[in-house]
């Protein structure tokens, strides 16, 4: 009888255990506690929207890889960029599209942090001659994030850019620069007005 019975408890522990998280048929949560979001707000949409928990449990992990990477940076700065970014994530309650901006708003923030600290395969560095003037160099190294994107480099300014559609080339679009790459040349913008230089791959 002692041995029926410890069978049965047996059996109910593994039945509770299965029906916990991922037995339980819901979706798994995102990397924060949502007993302590506030009704309403981007946290609590993020909690109850599937993709977007997995997107946030995919930030929690590339975040914490990049720190690993970050510990000799100095000044320390992914900390606070971190809470600036979370900041911005929040701020899609003004947007008219709230789930999409958060989502793009993961998508771009998860990109960034793998190709800046090197998280994923890059290729690179290309160097482009522009305008025909050996001194006006771009060096750019090429990340297969999702969206894919380029760090690029002229003087002392560094542009993270994202792809965009396009309807011919590869297309990459940062805060104030772009590089577009077409039939072996690339077209780069760099500053805000800034002329559109005609650049070569240097060999």
């Amino acid at each position: 009888m002692k041995r029926w019975l410890t069978i049965v408890l047996m059996i109910a522990a593994a039945c509770a255990q299965a029906t916990d998280g991922w037995g339980s048929g819901a979706a798994p949560g995102p990397s924060f506690d949502c007993n302590k979001v506030e009704a309403g707000s981007i946290e609590a949409m993020i909690c109850a929207d599937g993709e977007l928990s997995a997107l946030d449990r995919n930030m929690s992990d590339v975040y914490a890889a990049a720190a690993l990477k970050a510990t000799n940076e100095h000044p320390p700065v992914l900390k606070a960029e971190q809470r600036g970014w979370i900041k911005g994530r929040n701020d899609c309650w003004k947007s008219d599209d709230k789930r999409g901006c958060v989502r793009d708003d993961y998508r771009r923030r998860i990109a960034e942090l793998q190709a800046r600290y090197r998280l994923v395969p890059g290729t690179g560095p290309v160097r482009y001659i522009c305008d025909d003037n050996p001194v006006n160099e771009v060096i750019a190294t090429f990340f297969a994030t999702d969206p894919p994107t380029v760090i690029a480099e002229r003087g002392d300014g560094v542009s993270m850019m994202y792809l965009q559609r396009s309807a011919s080339g590869a297309r990459y679009q940062g805060r104030n620069e772009t590089l577009w790459e077409h039939q072996g040349e690339a077209l780069i913008t760099w500053g805000y007005g800034s002329p559109e230089m005609r650049c070569r791959k240097a060999p």
